[in-house]
């Protein structure tokens, strides 16, 4: 299949790219994932109501939509890579300053300035790949999921001992500011990538006409990505934000529950390395499709019917389910042509799909205090992997966003 993409540049060495990418998704999932095993410390310590911890948990998928919807027309104009470095240095100042706030307003606040900056990082990075690594897109998604998983992982192992070590009485702060100093570390590599940027407003690098995210919102490769992507983001972000609460009211204290979180994140290292690549290798890969939500099913299920037996059985059944992001993000990849599209039809399937996951968190939320209990919450989940497995079925067939556009 011809691509068109633009090689790296003088000075630019592949090394030097990949080396950033690295470092910055390792960083793309603690600002979020750090939360839940801390979440009752965080609202307890700022007298968080139900309504502000409910907004807490669900304030990634709203500024990953509300965000990331411009990330395209931000790279188009200051250059993809400023735009990224853009977005890592707000993520740095949105952890610091939450981490150091006694009050509940600024925290969302600066959760939310966070949050803004990982969104237009997220979304621009199947881009950026497929416009360095065109001929290695199942390979570098393999390898940039990996390392967002090991993220994800190292910040749900982490977080809970992290704060407990500081011997400070509010040692949450020090589980959310250790993130913002690992993110520090990836803003050398982008400061030398930023530096020689250049706008592309108007055309892509190989010289195509740029497709805009109004262009993919008329298109059915557009809406299916879209609702795929919102559809695991709304699993994901439930399971991250909620399941540490779930293991504890089953009697489990924090840290184990954040164990457990754990065990549910590090299962997802080695599928975020296998099945980005599988996916690009098989021309629809419906088999491991319906493997992913089946699992996801079979976690709710567990955790309904008998949480507190293999408790991290379930947690690694829900950690396959989550690994539907990964392989979104290659068919990102792989549905588009040319960079241009690439970041058009990333824009547009994760913000989109970001609105359709936003209430899910929230829901789950507000179910559980209405029920007292998480069964309702967790069949509600449940019943959501029925469409889930229909959108994950159609994303598979072959089709490019160019080719529908035009």
């Amino acid at each position: 299949m011809p691509e068109s993409a633009e090689p790296a540049r003088p000075g630019w060495p592949r090394w030097l790219i990949l080396v950033a990418v690295l470092a910055l998704a390792f960083n793309l999932r603690p600002t979020a994932i750090a939360i839940g095993p801390q979440l009752r410390a965080i609202t307890d310590a700022l007298s968080m109501s139900g309504a502000e911890a409910g907004l807490l948990t669900t304030l990634p998928v709203l500024c990953f939509a509300g965000f990331g919807v411009l990330s395209p027309g931000l790279a188009a104009r200051i250059g993809l890579h400023r735009a990224m470095l853009l977005g890592l240095l707000m993520m740095v100042a949105g952890q610091f300053l939450r981490a150091a706030t006694g009050s509940a307003v600024v925290f969302l606040a600066a959760t939310a300035l966070a949050l803004a900056g990982l969104a237009a990082a997220n979304i621009l990075l199947p881009s950026l790949v497929k416009r360095h690594f065109p001929d290695r897109i199942g390979l570098l998604s393999a390898a940039y999921s990996t390392a967002l998983a090991t993220g994800v992982a190292v910040a749900s192992f982490a977080s809970v001992p992290i704060a407990d070590a500081s011997g400070q009485s509010e040692g949450w702060r020090w589980g959310l500011r250790i993130w913002a100093l690992t993110a520090i570390v990836a803003v050398p590599a982008w400061l030398l990538l930023a530096a020689r940027d250049r706008p592309s407003v108007g055309a892509d690098p190989a010289g195509d006409a740029t497709i805009t995210i109004r262009d993919v919102a008329r298109t059915r490769v557009g809406w299916i990505l879209a609702l795929f992507f919102g559809l695991q983001a709304l699993q994901a972000y439930a399971i991250f934000g909620w399941l540490p609460t779930i293991y504890i009211d089953a009697g489990y204290s924090p840290a184990t529950a954040g164990a457990f979180l754990g065990i549910a994140t590090s299962v997802g290292i080695p599928l975020a390395f296998i099945l980005p690549a599988y996916a690009a290798r098989h021309a629809r890969p419906i088999g491991m499709m319906v493997v992913i939500v089946v699992c996801c099913l079979a976690g709710y299920l567990g955790l309904l019917i008998a949480p507190t037996t293999t408790p991290w059985l379930w947690a690694a059944l829900l950690a396959v389910g989550t690994s539907a992001f990964p392989v979104i993000l290659t068919l990102i990849g792989l549905r588009s042509r040319t960079s241009a599209g690439t970041s058009a039809l990333s824009g547009f399937s994760q913000s989109v799909g970001y609105l359709v996951a936003a209430p899910g968190p929230f829901l789950v939320g507000v179910i559980h205090d209405a029920t007292g209990t998480w069964t309702a919450p967790l069949l509600f989940l449940a019943a959501l992997t029925v469409p889930f497995l229909i959108v994950a079925i159609l994303a598979t067939r072959p089709r490019l966003v160019e080719d529908e556009v035009r």
